[in-house]
């Protein structure tokens, strides 16, 4: 899956940081393209040149903020030295950015009927890989594709789930929770017992 929209005009970056801001403000089933005009101080006709519709609009809005996820999380895994240090930096900064992303706390605290389709049966499947495409860049130095993909899964699994459905003994934003659980559920699969990813 292709996550940059570096190609984006000026305009429509600017129309997808409006949409980002209206749906933070108000959830994404009250936004309307005339709310986003609005708050990207333009005429409607002007959203319309860059998106054709809303969906046209929420999907090129999805692509760019899984791009800047993306970008944020191979960062963060360039600067570290071990598999396990990767793995925990990218879980960490992921959730933060989530946690942090005020559209998708608006949806997920006011919205959640608009996620739950995403989160079951073939659908989670595709959420699923889309979210080990993310993130397995951050892995290619220690694994092959193949097992940064399955590892970018294992790892989308794990934090979704503690996303929504947090436990009371342990934070999946937390570093030293997350570098404990990677040690003894995730590198048991990726590496030998001679310290060689497999």
């Amino acid at each position: 899956m292709e996550f940059s929209t570096a190609d984006l005009s000026p305009q429509a970056a600017r129309v997808l940081d409006a949409a980002l801001t209206c749906i933070g403000r108000v959830g994404l089933a009250k936004t309307t393209l005339d709310d986003v005009a609005r708050e990207a101080g333009c005429a409607r006709a002007t959203v319309y040149r860059c998106f054709a519709n809303k969906q046209q609009l929420l999907t090129a809005l999805v692509l760019r903020e899984a791009g800047r996820l993306h970008d944020r999380v191979v960062a963060e895994a360039a600067a570290t030295a071990t598999l396990a240090d990767a793995v925990t930096a990218v879980v960490v900064s992921a959730v933060d950015a989530l946690r942090g992303h005020p559209a998708l706390v608006f949806i997920c605290t006011h919205e959640p009927e608009l996620l739950l389709p995403y989160l079951a049966f073939e659908r989670e499947d595709a959420v699923l890989r889309n979210a080990a495409a993310i993130v397995a860049p951050a892995f290619t130095r220690f694994l092959d594709d193949v097992a940064a993909l399955r590892l970018g899964e294992w790892i989308a699994r794990i934090t979704l789930s503690y996303l929504f459905s947090p436990s009371e003994n342990f934070d999946i934003g937390d570093d030293v929770h997350v570098r404990a659980l990677v040690a003894d559920f995730v590198l048991p699969g990726f590496v030998n017992s001679e310290g060689v990813s497999r």
